[in-house]
């Protein structure tokens, strides 16, 4: 094998092997669970103090805001589990009673912290079966 050969095949692994570790250490950092409610709650100290996103539906009834603040306090559902989420700042437009929501945040023994912006309420489809077949 010539230099030449050996130089050209030295830098692609060099460069190969960099590439490699920016993509995982990228894709390390930004991992996070994504779970429904019913999942993690039956065996919640399992999650406990973990970086995940929650899935779940917010009960009706169950939207608390602390007067003149942005403190939320409110239950999600997904299943037969419930967890209390507690949450400062914006929520959407669309955060209302049976919400579909994802809440990226902590499990913690007092409940869901969410993080800041870690709001999501996914938008009910427009366009939605009426049973009349179109007529």
């Amino acid at each position: 094998m010539s230099k030449k050969m050996i130089r050209v095949l030295l830098a692609v692994v060099v460069i190969g092997g960099a590439f490699a570790t920016l993509l995982a250490t990228t894709m390390r950092e930004s991992a996070e669970y994504y779970k429904h409610v019913d999942e993690v709650m039956p065996s919640a100290s399992a999650w406990y103090g973990k970086s995940l996103q929650l899935h779940g539906f917010v009960v009706a009834g169950s939207i608390q805001r602390r007067p003149n603040t942005l403190d939320y306090r409110f239950m999600v559902r997904n299943g037969d589990s419930e967890v209390q989420a507690d949450y400062t700042g914006v929520v959407p437009d669309t955060f209302k009673d049976d919400a579909e929501v994802v809440l990226k945040g902590r499990l913690a023994p007092t409940g869901f912290k969410v993080d800041e912006n870690g709001v999501v309420a996914k938008c009910p489809s427009k366009y939605q079966a009426t049973g009349t077949g179109g007529k």
